[in-house]
């Protein structure tokens, strides 16, 4: 069987950004496994702007930055995959993946990272009512229906959730002669960037409704119309709030889920976000597997996939070099108002500060943060206004957490 130090699999911004930083810390035997026919993952369909402000310090489209990344692969001579399927991951890190080339194949690594990004929910996901005609799809697709295959998706559109793909195809669809008739969302505030609601709705006069979502669908062949209903708090229907809206084209913009597929085949540990547990080297509770990306949270920023792929390619690394210990981990929970905190434990025995992420579960304004161990006070910080649709992260200095004698809360409270 063939062998290799560290096996990346995904070729995202994540994945290559975790090869590279492996790469640079010693670790010469990687291959990148990718499905797609070329490296950089769901930015290749991204062409709208916005991408490298942190990275790069300058504005790049989703192209433009996967292929910084992927020249840097290429330059560093690192091996890559493409149209190459995983199918399976043992405990013991032996993957097994197919192609027209190598037909199917197995490969033990000393260290696996999974990079596999992150899927959208669909249809079935919100049990939608009603008919079931063609003209249902969802926002990425959409996306690259038109941006890489030039295909106009429909011409009277109503798009669902206001998450930041379906915000960006509202604009985007604009631009190519559609009619975005609404954006429709079911809770209380928009599930997207506040610059992308700005750029690609009030800028072109697409009105959002808000606690509002899809009650019925019409149409024999294809979508002639959709129901849209008010909801209350608890996200029941409010009678006689009916709109009915004429259209062909339904796109749904709802969430979307990390793909962890591999991960349960080996029933890896998973948290609230639908991906794994890892520790602060990004390592998962599967002894040498690692996880970054979307495929452990979503993320709202390219940028922060790839400091986390970074991050991932740094700790497996250590552990292909034998400088990685995990004997002293304290455990990390989400307190008061934080839907999740990202890494789930603290590895006490590496000398090095903490980012924890994670989202609030509200809009929230004039807030302290709080992490505690126990009744002792590690870190606070001020957060003037914290919103779901953006991820935060805290970098606290290892001095403090070196404090900790059990397990780590992370809180917010009103200052």
């Amino acid at each position: 069987m063939e062998r290799v130090d560290l096996l990346v699999i995904g070729g995202g911004s994540a994945g290559m950004a975790a090869a590279l930083q492996a790469k640079k810390e010693g670790v010469k035997d990687i291959l990148i496994l990718e499905k797609e026919d070329r490296l950089g993952g769901i930015l290749n369909q991204c062409i709208h702007n916005g991408f490298g402000l942190t990275e790069f310090k300058e504005e790049l489209s989703g192209p433009e930055y996967l292929q910084r990344f992927a020249d840097q692969v290429i330059a560093e001579k690192i091996p890559y995959k493409l149209n190459t399927m995983v199918t399976n991951l043992s405990k013991n890190k032996v993957v097994t993946y197919s192609n027209s080339e190598d037909g199917i194949k197995q490969i033990q690594a000393k260290a696996v990272i999974m990079a596999t990004g992150c899927y959208e929910r669909n249809a079935g996901a919100i049990q939608l009512a009603g008919d079931r005609p063609s003209g249902i799809i969802t926002a990425g697709t959409a996306q690259k229906y038109l941006n890489i295959h030039g295909y106009l998706v429909g011409k009277k559109i109503v798009i669902l959730g206001s998450g930041d793909i379906g915000l960006i195809m509202a604009r985007r669809l604009t631009l190519e002669g559609a009619k975005v008739i609404c954006v429709s969302e079911i809770n209380p505030y928009s599930a997207g960037l506040n610059r992308n609601i700005a750029q690609c709705l009030k800028d072109f006069d697409i009105p959002l409704y808000l606690s509002r979502t899809v009650s019925k669908v019409i149409g024999k062949n294809r979508v002639e119309k959709v129901v849209l209903t008010a909801v209350d708090q608890n996200y029941n229907f409010i009678p006689n709030t009916d709109m009915e809206i004429e259209c062909d084209t339904l796109i749904l913009s709802i969430g979307l889920v990390p793909y962890i597929e591999l991960l349960e085949k080996i029933d890896c540990p998973t948290s609230s976000t639908k991906g794994a547990k890892v520790n602060s080297l990004m390592e998962t509770e599967i002894d040498g597997v690692f996880a970054c990306g979307n495929c452990l949270h979503v993320h709202d920023v390219v940028d922060f996939v790839t400091d986390e792929g970074r991050l991932a390619g740094h700790g497996a690394a250590l552990y292909i070099n034998d400088k990685f210990k995990d004997e002293n981990v304290i455990k990390v929970n989400p307190g008061n108002n934080v839907s999740y905190v990202v890494p789930q434990t603290v590895n006490m025995d590496v000398d090095e500060n903490v980012t924890f992420k994670f989202r609030v579960r509200k809009p929230l304004i004039n807030q302290r943060l709080t992490i505690k161990s126990g009744e002792n006070l590690l870190f606070k910080q001020v957060k003037p206004v914290l919103i779901p649709s953006e991820m935060v992260m805290i970098s606290v200095p290892l001095e403090k957490l070196k404090e900790a004698k059990e397990e780590i809360t992370l809180s917010l409270e009103d200052n």
